[in-house]
């Protein structure tokens, strides 16, 4: 009997064998050739990406004599991939967040009164050989103040941190001749280690130097790139290739350079991205050519229109505020916000970019870019995931709601030289690289609206300059005045005392502060307006990372959700282009304001017209 349980058992390992064996022949088989069984080769979601697939069919399928021997190797793979998916489940679990009544916070209630069990996410599986890939990052325009100043340094922090791959490569790529030791020499002037973690400071900057690399060319020479594309596979060394491109140039040679590196340095292995810096056109028409120009030779996923806003703690932080604090997303619309600045100002003018910034001028360098990106994020509705299409999906719902800024909703400023403290102050026109005719502004205020059902007749007021009296980046929230107020007479006629106020300061001293009306200690009642105060340097005594390290490490692995979509882009120029064209053929004469000062006076009159007071000139802060 148990002979003949052992027959029938052997039987049955036998038939499961082969139907396994078949069912992975099948699959080989199928003409997309996507998956293979336990994990094997997937094909990757980037365009870039050509897995040999024939080569995969023949490594399966070749030979039946092979299958216990590629179950056993193809088993250990699955091993491994189960004890990832395990630990991050454990993570996942550990750091779930769960309702009063127990149950985690994307549960979905049932009408029976149960509670139906969350979505579980989708956890991609590893690819066969993928601690054998290899990450190669050229950055084109390697010479230039960007470059040496913000990316490299990026760079270096992430591998200070471990956050870059085992086996990665770094390329600078300019027409300036330089050697991989003048690179070095340049770069290493301005990498900084973090503030906690200094001792090994010295060690880590000489590893991360050897990996950098220098290859000289023209941005429209084909050759030049086969060239540069030599160097990387000699780097490579056979292994799985991805590539990334980050282009540190001018707008007007990012075609040539797209096109040069797509034909002849594009990874013929693995992944190609391309992270384009702003500006992205000067108007609807510039940018559509941009964007026509660039898919000749790239798909959407491949480009990474960065905008580095976008990656500051306080905006990524923002999402997180409103979403997961029931105290705030019920207050998020019209029924209590009575109006939201976004306020930029620098307290240092042009300086040596004053050729560069007449030919753009405050409203295309900051407004149609930064501020209108954070808005967005601000006031678009929950999105059905964390998913980058999602998110971008209900932001340009945002855009696409709004009408084109009017002229009679906008007043631009421009700042002129003045003496303080026995020092003088240069004006724009000053500087040499600027025409002195020019009508180019340096500071506007503009009021816009959102035609929705959330934010129907909610101004939202931008603010944006420079040469102004202080350095500072912020969302405003103003909540509406309590109706009926019991301590309305303590505050007297000006009722804007006792309004409360929401600040997220994105810069400089990051924080999160809510401004409330409160008794002060005492006999009688005096009444005070108090902050609740989230300073995050005395909260968290970790550095804040920079905003371009969150978004190179987001471009290396392919998350899209703080990058700006083609229809993202061609709806922000939308509202501003009819107002750009106006101004520029009506040669609308900025208001003059002194270097140092809080901005023209236009800026209170605008502000007043929609029944608003700016926030950030009060005193209080």
């Amino acid at each position: 009997m148990a002979t003949l349980r052992g027959t029938t058992l052997l039987v049955f390992l036998g038939v499961l064998l082969l139907l396994l064996s078949t069912f992975r022949c099948e699959a080989a088989d199928k003409d997309d050739g996507d998956q293979f069984f336990f994990g094997g080769l997937s094909k990757a979601k980037d365009p870039a990406v050509e897995p040999n697939i024939e080569a995969n069919k023949l490594s399966h399928c070749s030979s039946s004599s092979n299958t216990f021997s590629s179950l056993h190797h193809e088993t250990s793979y699955f091993s491994k991939w189960v004890t990832e998916i395990h630990f991050r489940r454990q993570l996942r679990n550990h750091f779930e967040l769960k309702s009063a009544n127990g149950f985690p916070l994307n549960a979905v209630p049932m009408q029976d009164g149960s509670v139906a069990k969350p979505l579980e996410e989708e956890v991609p599986i590893p690819e066969f050989g993928e601690t054998k890939s290899m990450l190669s990052i050229t950055v084109v325009g390697a010479s230039g103040d960007l470059a040496k100043k913000k990316i490299f340094p990026a760079l270096f922090a992430l591998y200070y941190e471990d956050w870059l791959p085992e086996n990665f490569v770094v390329y600078g790529y300019a027409r300036t001749k330089m050697t991989d030791e003048e690179l070095r020499n340049m770069i290493s002037k301005t990498l900084t280690c973090r503030i906690d973690r200094r001792e090994n400071c010295q060690a880590k900057m000489e590893e991360f130097l050897k990996r950098c690399f220098y290859h000289s060319g023209q941005y429209n020479s084909p050759e030049d790139f086969l060239e540069l594309n030599c160097k990387l596979k000699e780097r490579e060394g056979g292994k799985l290739s991805n590539r990334l491109f980050y282009l540190s140039i001018p707008p007007n040679i990012f075609v040539d350079v797209v096109r040069c590196a797509s034909t002849k340095a594009s990874s013929a292995t693995g992944w190609t991205r391309v992270i384009v810096e702003k500006p992205f056109g000067r108007d609807s028409e510039s940018s559509r050519e941009l964007t026509k120009c660039l898919m000749q030779y790239l798909t959407e996923d491949q480009i990474f229109r960065i905008d580095h806003y976008l990656g500051k703690e306080l905006v990524e932080n923002l999402s997180v505020l409103r979403f997961s604090n029931l105290v705030f997303e019920p207050l998020w619309s019209r029924n209590y916000i009575r109006n939201v600045q976004f306020i930029f100002s620098e307290d240092f003018g042009t300086e040596g970019r004053g050729g560069y910034f007449d030919n753009y001028g405050i409203i295309r360098d900051i407004m149609q870019n930064h501020l209108l990106q954070i808005l967005a994020l601000f006031a678009m509705e929950t999105p059905v995931s964390l998913d980058a299409e999602d998110t971008r999906n209900e932001k340009v719902k945002v855009l696409k709601s709004m009408k084109p800024l009017q002229l009679e909703d906008v007043i631009v400023g421009q700042y002129k030289g003045h003496s303080k403290g026995g020092k003088s102050y240069p004006g724009y026109i000053d500087d040499p690289t600027v025409p002195k005719d020019s009508v180019t502004p340096t500071f506007a205020a503009a009021a816009l609206f959102i035609n929705n059902a959330r934010w129907d007749g909610v101004p939202f007021l931008m603010k944006a300059g420079k040469a102004l009296h202080t350095k500072r980046a912020e969302i405003r929230v103003q909540f509406r005045h309590v109706p009926g107020n019991l301590y309305k007479r303590n505050f007297g006629t000006d009722l804007d005392k006792a309004t409360n106020e929401l600040v997220l300061r994105l810069q400089p001293d990051e924080a999160i502060y809510l401004k409330v009306n409160n008794k002060v200690p005492g006999l009688g009642m005096r009444l005070d307006r108090s902050d609740l105060n989230l300073l995050y340097r005395t909260r968290y005594t970790r550095e804040i990372p920079d905003a371009y390290e969150r978004l190179l490490l987001d471009a290396i692995e392919g998350e899209r959700r703080l990058f700006i979509r083609s229809d993202e882009l061609d709806a922000a120029w939308t509202l501003f282009t009819p107002l750009l064209k106006e101004m520029e053929e009506k040669k609308i004469m900025p208001e003059l304001y002194p270097y140092g000062s809080r901005g023209p006076v236009g800026a209170h009159y605008l502000a007043a017209k929609h029944d608003v007071r700016w926030g950030d000139l009060t005193g209080e802060d």
